[in-house]
């Protein structure tokens, strides 16, 4: 895959064209250090991979892409902070890498790039980041991650999250159930923010969706307002969840 590194930091910049050294399905095309540079390397190279940091001195990554229009190449942004932008990537079900980059999760990132590179939805993806960054008290979909597609869902049409072994079952208020290719911890660190509760190892439910909890001889459940499905609730988890369905925070 023909490769461009847009990077603000020589130290950091340099560690990635070394690691990259070890991916012979990679072909470094190009590095710029500013936006104005990365904009025109990539009019320029018409990359099939973009290295890219989300913390640029004049402006940062997303508006880099908000800015090209039109484009099709995959994207896997670096970081060394910036939680809030960490959770806005998740949520838009693209890829990520710590700084300083581990060459396990470079050689990882770049697997998946390959793999997705016929079955590309990066467009739709960033459009969904771009918005929850500028508006982040606004409701926002996240990108659900499946075999086949990527969905994008309103988090208040997730009734619960399910954990099943390395995946997740997500039950939606339609009636139906999604397997997502990603864990449950996952879900609860994207759906922060969207009245989430982690009410057992696992299972995280949407509150607005509980009816009562229930207490049979020692064993705690949830009911939710369909009145048939219960949730188990963790002994540890119980006085937390009633605090949070009190105080509605």
């Amino acid at each position: 895959m023909k490769t461009v590194i847009i990077e603000d930091e020589r130290k950091s910049l340099e560690h990635l064209k070394r690691l990259l050294i070890n991916l012979p399905q990679i072909t470094l095309a190009g590095e710029a250090m500013n936006y104005a540079d990365g904009i025109t390397l990539i009019s320029t190279i018409k990359p099939e991979l973009l290295l890219l940091d989300i913390q640029l001195q004049e402006t940062n990554g997303f508006e880099l892409l908000s800015s090209l229009g039109e484009y099709d190449f995959g994207v896997i942004f670096t970081t060394a902070y910036d939680q809030y932008g960490i959770r806005a990537v998740k949520c838009s079900a693209l890829d990520y890498l710590l700084k300083p980059v581990k060459l396990t999760d470079l050689i990882q990132a770049v697997q998946k790039a390959i793999i997705k590179k016929e079955h590309r939805q990066t467009q739709e993806q960033i459009k969904n980041l771009i918005s929850i960054l500028n508006h982040p008290s606004k409701e926002h979909r996240i990108a659900v991650t499946l075999l086949k597609e990527i969905r994008f869902i309103d988090p208040e049409e997730i009734i619960r999250c399910e954990a099943a072994n390395n995946y997740t079952r997500i039950f939606l208020k339609s009636g139906e159930s999604l397997i997502a290719s990603k864990g449950i911890f996952e879900y609860e660190d994207m759906l922060k923010g969207y009245n989430f509760i982690r009410c057992h190892q696992s299972h995280l439910v949407n509150k607005k969706y509980i009816k009562s909890i229930l207490t049979l001889d020692t064993v705690n459940e949830i009911e939710l307002i369909d009145k048939v499905t219960r949730i188990p609730l963790s002994r540890l988890k119980k006085e937390y969840v009633r605090m949070k369905l009190i105080n509605q925070t």
